[in-house]
């Protein structure tokens, strides 16, 4: 796969990313490369083992373990959110999203556990620019690299939402609220339940919430790409900036459900290819494969679509390329509704997830393919994710 790895070198050369690992399973068939370095000071290289802060990707992760509690009927789809957190039966929502953020009104009806799945419950996130996403800044919502959990989502959950539950699809913190509920139904932490139900299963043994120091070494460096001085630098600490969120190494009680697991490239993997069978490679049963199916089925109707994830600073110009345009959303996944508006390229039904730090995967089933990238930085170069993504779809046919 020299030929990837020759597509991707010019991201390093031009100093926009640091160095780039990747991973593409085939039919059993695995073809993988890595090249550039996992810290630009100290010039060490990516190796085979590199950790990574995968940011959103946790989000699939929690959406799996979630489900797993569907089908053993301990939750349901339907159940409103305050049948587990009574703290939000006093919720308000904006009267206008464009409006004051104590101008509010009743709901009209209660957020429920799909609504949660499908960013539709009327959440926001601390990076989107509306009220809503002001105020969690305001009020440091998921700043924290100490509070647990449980104090994030009691916070949440005196600020209103953004708009009336299932009017909007919104990028949100909804995941996190749905990791509590998962929490309180197992009456566990869910660095337990996900290392029980998920990790353990499956052999994922660098993928965690917590790094202990003799992991250290392994851990990429942080980056961000400098849009205005066109460099790598360390993460840029301004209002609603992405990088702004807790993301430590080495605390035990440290949980989220929108962010926060490391994981290296084999790990991940490991979990991508799950979402083919459901089951692990021994053929231990994870989720049933219906149930996988359902999840990675798009759930928005015509009015929510297209989606779109307008973060502060987002800049249309005639550069800008709404990357979800041909997308749907099912449970936790996006779902490839139209090819032809993702260049020609993909099969409907791709499904999958990225990170904040440009990592990214997909699955592919009709191909019996899943695919990995990992890297390390915010607001990096979204064509490298096209550029991987064109290539196995042209190599891979």
């Amino acid at each position: 796969m020299d030929k990837l790895n020759k597509i991707l070198l010019p991201y390093i050369e031009q100093e926009q990313y640091p160095g780039i690992q990747w991973q593409i399973n085939v039919n059993d068939e695995i073809y993988a490369g890595k090249l550039g370095y996992k810290n630009l000071e100290t010039k060490d290289k990516i190796s085979d083992d590199t950790i990574y802060r995968i940011w959103s990707m946790t989000k699939p992760v929690i959406a799996i373990a979630t489900m797993q509690l569907v089908e053993r009927n301990k939750i349901q789809l339907d159940d409103p959110i305050t049948k587990y957190l009574p703290e939000y039966s006093n919720l308000k929502v904006l009267k206008n999203p464009d409006g004051d953020i104590t101008d509010v009104e009743e709901l009209k009806i209660v957020p429920t556990v799909k609504h949660l799945f499908l960013h539709t419950a009327g959440f926001s996130y601390n990076f989107l620019a509306d009220p809503v996403g002001m105020e969690y800044e305001r009020m440091g919502i998921f700043k924290s690299t100490s509070s647990s959990l449980e104090e994030e989502i009691q916070m949440l959950a005196k600020i209103p939402l953004l708009h009336q539950p299932s009017t909007q699809w919104r990028y949100s913190v909804s995941i996190d609220v749905l990791a509590r509920i998962l929490e309180i139904v197992e009456n566990s932490s869910l660095r337990d339940i996900l290392k029980n139900k998920i990790f353990l299963p499956l052999r994922m043994h660098d993928t965690d919430f917590f790094i202990s120091e003799q992991k250290d070494s392994r851990v990429m460096q942080s980056y961000e790409f400098d849009v205005v001085h066109h460099k790598l630098r360390e993460h840029i600490q301004d209002p609603q900036k992405i990088g702004n969120y807790g993301y430590p190494l080495h605390n035990k009680n440290y949980a989220r459900g929108g962010h926060g697991l490391f994981s290296t490239l084999y790990d991940y993997s490991l979990f991508a290819d799950m979402l083919l069978s459901g089951k692990t490679k021994d053929r231990k049963l994870i989720i049933a494969k219906e149930t996988i199916e359902y999840m990675t089925s798009n759930f928005l109707t015509s009015s929510f679509l297209p989606i779109e994830i307008i973060s502060v600073g987002t800049i249309k110009d005639e550069n800008y390329v709404n990357d979800l345009e041909a997308y749907g959303w099912g449970l936790g996944f996006r779902t490839l509704l139209d090819p032809v508006k993702n260049n020609n390229f993909g099969i409907k039904g791709e499904f999958g997830w990225a990170g904040a730090a440009s990592t990214y995967f997909l699955v592919d089933d009709h191909k019996k393919m899943s695919a990995i990238l990992m890297t390390q930085v915010v607001n990096g170069d979204p064509n490298l994710k096209k550029d991987f993504y064109k290539f196995i779809y042209t190599h891979f046919n």
